[in-house]
């Protein structure tokens, strides 16, 4: 199993406040987005982080061995896709540490 952080940054940093009509609409087609990776079980983890620096939103992905590109996931986001100034980052995590079994998963 490999592991990345997914990082989206969205338009401005006074955003979720002054989210607008359109956006709101963005976001939720965001987290159906993710939801499905969740289900399939490509998603660990996601949600959005209030940083006193600026808002972002977080997830956790996970892939096989050879099962993808992490990189192609974000940039099909809604958020990102719709153009509208929302970003991403996406770095792969040596390790990671999951509640259900108490161990420390590799990333090879």
């Amino acid at each position: 199993m490999k592991y990345y952080f997914f990082k989206l940054i969205p338009p401005r940093v006074t955003f979720p406040g002054d989210i607008t009509p359109t956006e709101a609409l963005l976001m939720q087609e965001h987290s159906i987005y993710w939801k499905e990776y969740m289900n399939q079980g490509l998603v660990v983890a996601f949600g959005p982080v209030f940083d006193p620096k600026g808002p972002y939103g977080v997830g956790i992905i996970r892939l096989e061995d050879g099962g993808g590109d992490p990189s192609s996931m974000c940039a099909n986001d809604p958020t990102v896709l719709a153009n509208v100034g929302f970003t991403y980052e996406v770095h792969p995590m040596p390790s990671l540490v999951l509640p259900d079994k108490a161990v420390e998963r590799r990333s090879n």
